[in-house]
C-alpha cells in the first residue's frame, strides 16, 4: 500500500507540474498575440495590459521551481521520470522568457511614431505569427510527449530567422532614406530581434521535450541545416 500512494503522489506531482507548464504556456501566447495587437493598433492601453498579467506567468515559473525540488527531494525519481521533472523545470525557465519577450515588445508600443509609413510593420505581425505558432505547437509537443512534432517546432526556427533577416534589411535602408524615423526603426528592430528569440526559446523547449520524450540529444541546429 506505501509503495502505491507513493506511485499516486508521484503521478499527481507530475500531473500539477504538466498543467503548471501548460498554463504559463497559455499565457505567454496570449501575451505574444496581444502584444503585437498593441503595437500595430497603437494601444497603450492593450500594452499596459501585456505588462501587467507578465507578473503572473513569473508566479507559476515560481511555483514550478518549488514543486520540481519538492518531487526530487521527495520522490527521488530516476530514469524517464527525472527526465520528466528536470525538463518542466527548464521548459518552465524558457517560457518566463518568452513572456519577458512579449512584455518587451508591448513596452515598445508607446514610442513608435508614423505607423502607416513603415512597410516592416506589415511584416512583423507575420513572423509574430509563426513564432507564436511554434510556441502553441512545441506547447502541444510537450503535452503530448510528441518528438516528431517537437522536430517539426525546430525546422520552423529558419522561417523566423529569414523574416528577421528581412525586416533587419528593410528597415535599415528605411533608416538610411529617412533619417528622422531612425528612432522609431529602432524600436521595430528591437521587437523584431525579440520575435527571432521568441523563436529561438521556443526550439530550446522543443529539444527538452525531444530529449524527455526519448531520452536522445537531438544534433546541434547548425548540423541539422546541412541535411
Amino acid at each position: 500500500m506505501a509503495l502505491e500512494h507513493t506511485v499516486k503522489a508521484f503521478d499527481e506531482d507530475i500531473t500539477r507540474l504538466r498543467g503548471l507548464i501548460a498554463e504559463m504556456g497559455g499565457l505567454a501566447e496570449v501575451a505574444i498575440g496581444e502584444a503585437m495587437d498593441a503595437l500595430v493598433k497603437g494601444s497603450t492601453e492593450l500594452a499596459a495590459g501585456v505588462v501587467g498579467r507578465d507578473k503572473r506567468i513569473d508566479a507559476l515559473e515560481s511555483e514550478v521551481d518549488k514543486l520540481a525540488v519538492r518531487v526530487i527531494a521527495l520522490r527521488a525519481p530516476m530514469a524517464d521520470d527525472l527526465r520528466e521533472v528536470i525538463a518542466a523545470l527548464k521548459i518552465a525557465g524558457v517560457i518566463e522568457r518568452i513572456g519577458d519577450y512579449a512584455k518587451n515588445i508591448a513596452k515598445r508600443t508607446g514610442q513608435i511614431e508614423g505607423r502607416k509609413k513603415f512597410e516592416p510593420l506589415t511584416l512583423i505581425p507575420a513572423m509574430a505569427e509563426v513564432a507564436a505558432e511554434m510556441v502553441h505547437d512545441v506547447l502541444t509537443a510537450y503535452a503530448a510527449r510528441d518528438p516528431q512534432l517537437a522536430r517539426e517546432v525546430i525546422e520552423r526556427d529558419a522561417k523566423v530567422d529569414a523574416f528577421y533577416n528581412s525586416i533587419f534589411r528593410n528597415l535599415v535602408s528605411h533608416m538610411m532614406e529617412n533619417p528622422a524615423t531612425i528612432s522609431s526603426a529602432a524600436q521595430l528592430l528591437f521587437v523584431a530581434r525579440n520575435l527571432e528569440r521568441i523563436g529561438d526559446h521556443a526550439t530550446n523547449v522543443a529539444e527538452m521535450v525531444y530529449y524527455a520524450a526519448t531520452g536522445d540529444y537531438l544534433a546541434d541546429r547548425e548540423d541539422r541545416t546541412d541535411v
